[in-house]
């Protein structure tokens, strides 16, 4: 029997009284993709900062080809083989694609400085190994789209040699090609001889690229199967301790007639990136938008939350046009437009606040009398929507950042419930979310439709367009290509014209 390329036996960590990881265990056989789940604070994170030398464990043992594995920092981590791309990623946003990557293995000549051209070269050289060529090396992180930031957090990880290969939630921001191309790099990882440990809450890409898998809870392992061995519901029961009955809930017939629409897109346009766009939303609808990366989506969400300038075109809430300048402008009492973003951590909350400036910071005057905020009635407040959104009491006083991603992306769906929002413009909820966290953010997204609200959701996932929406508009090249209606809704017809299929001659006509 080969030596195994990982062996993590009986891992424990605890952070004063609270214990992340308690006697876990799992291992990896050289050349094989071994998948990590659970929800999340199950143990996957704190097992991705221990293999990466960020932290290291009170107690256990870890081996890495057979020999003991002690590393104190990250650098000694990489030097060993061992090489991490994160969800959250690293990378820092005021440098170079050139910088990011190689940092801090920079070329250097005799005086100290750096070699320029000769850094933008092997950065140039390895994204094109990679398909990425239409990236330039000395474009700034902060211009590019997150996507595009996800994939290179994986570029430099690969442009390391790594023996063993840690994805953490690498699918949470691609979709489509994306994962195609994903599903190469790991090909030829494997094909290298490296190993691949694959954290993701999403079963299709566990399926598709790994033989193992090893479930967390609560800190334990609590199974590990060869992939195909257990159903995706035996693996759901797993992860989080119970069966969930039925993923989405029942679509129904939430959409309410009124005389206007809650929210109308008339023509809109943003220079160079979306094209005449026009839609309408009901009170209680669930409007789908779906598209392959960069073909407006993005700034149609931003433009509808008065973030990006119009060019031309306009908005209308409940038949009167209004002009957004800022977002300030959409989440007006008497707009009440919101936006849960695409990258939560950095655009929709501040991760140093605790859960109650976070959810009452866009009605903070609500609670304000005389330049002085009236504690109590904001902590009353921002309990009664911690409680619809299922979010715990400490949430009151712990800063965000020390939350999971599923948590802190219900606290950023409660700041806009007690905004009292009434149309909530949700760009991807779901990512990087683990399954049972998820199950709850769609029944939020249901019970704000019964309630009145409307809802413009766009997802990677195919699946959460087909099961929670009314319709679904396709984006293409910064236009609305298609209207889709709930009952010719499925997967292949949506991936078919997100990939530019022309639709078919009975295809209802977009508004004007």
């Amino acid at each position: 029997m080969s030596v195994l390329a990982i062996s993590a036996r009986n891992i424990r960590k605890a952070y004063g009284a609270t214990v992340a990881l308690d006697n876990a265990s799992f291992s990896v056989e050289p050349g094989t993709v071994h998948a990590l789940l659970g929800e999340n604070g199950a143990g996957k994170s704190t097992l991705v900062k221990i293999l990466s030398g960020l932290i290291w464990p009170d107690s256990g043992q870890l081996d890495l080809f057979g020999e003991p594995l002690r590393v104190d920092n990250p650098r000694s981590a990489q030097r060993l083989g061992l090489q991490a791309a994160f969800q959250e990623m690293t990378q820092i946003r005021n440098l170079t694609v050139t910088q990011n990557l190689l940092l801090p293995y920079e070329p250097i000549n005799r005086w100290g400085g750096v070699r320029r051209r000769e850094a933008e070269r092997r950065v140039a050289e390895h994204l094109e190994r990679l398909g990425l060529r239409y990236i330039d090396p000395r474009s700034e992180i902060r211009d590019l789209e997150l996507p595009v930031r996800q994939k290179l957090e994986i570029a430099r990880a690969v442009f390391r040699n790594p023996r063993v290969l840690v994805l953490d939630e690498p699918t949470s921001t691609l979709s489509g090609r994306d994962i195609d191309w994903l599903g190469q790099i790991i090909a030829d990882t494997k094909a290298s001889g490296a190993s691949v440990i694959f954290i993701s809450h999403r079963m299709p890409e566990v399926n598709a690229f790994c033989e193992s898998l090893t479930v967390l809870r609560n800190g334990k392992d609590v199974g590990t199967a060869r992939v195909g061995e257990l159903t995706e519901d035996e693996i759901i029961r797993m992860i989080i301790g119970r069966s969930i009955t039925a993923t989405f809930p029942p679509r129904g017939d939430t959409i309410r007639t009124s005389p206007a629409p809650a929210l109308a897109a008339r023509k809109l346009s943003v220079a160079g990136r979306l094209h005449s766009v026009s839609f309408e939303m009901a009170p209680g609808e669930i409007l789908g938008v779906s598209g392959l990366q960069g073909m407006g989506q993005l700034e149609l969400f931003l433009a509808c939350f008065g973030a990006a300038p119009l060019s031309d075109g306009h908005i209308e809430v409940n038949g009167k046009p209004v002009t957004l300048m800022s977002p300030r402008d959409a989440v007006r009492a008497n707009i009440g437009i919101s936006l849960i973003p695409e990258d939560r951590k950095t655009e929709g909350l501040f991760l140093k606040l605790d859960g109650r400036r976070n959810i009452s910071l866009p009605v903070l005057e609500r609670f304000t009398h005389f330049g002085l905020i009236d504690d109590a009635a904001e902590t009353a407040a921002v309990e009664e929507v911690m409680d619809i959104v299922h979010v715990q009491e400490r949430a009151l006083y712990t800063r965000v950042g020390a939350f999971s991603g599923g948590n802190q992306q219900k606290i950023a769906i409660a700041k806009w419930l007690l905004a009292g929002s009434r149309v909530m413009l949700m760009y991807d909820p779901t990512r990087g979310v683990d399954v049972g966290t998820k199950h709850e953010i769609y029944l939020l997204i249901h019970q704000f439709a019964e309630a009145g609200g409307s809802v413009l959701l766009f997802s990677t996932e195919i699946p959460e367009l087909v099961n929670l929406c009314h319709r679904v508009l396709v984006m293409y090249g910064g236009r609305m290509a298609r209207e889709i209606p709930a009952a010719q809704l499925d997967e292949e017809v949506l991936i078919r014209a997100a990939l530019g299929e022309s639709a078919p001659a009975h295809a209802e006509s977009m508004p004007s």
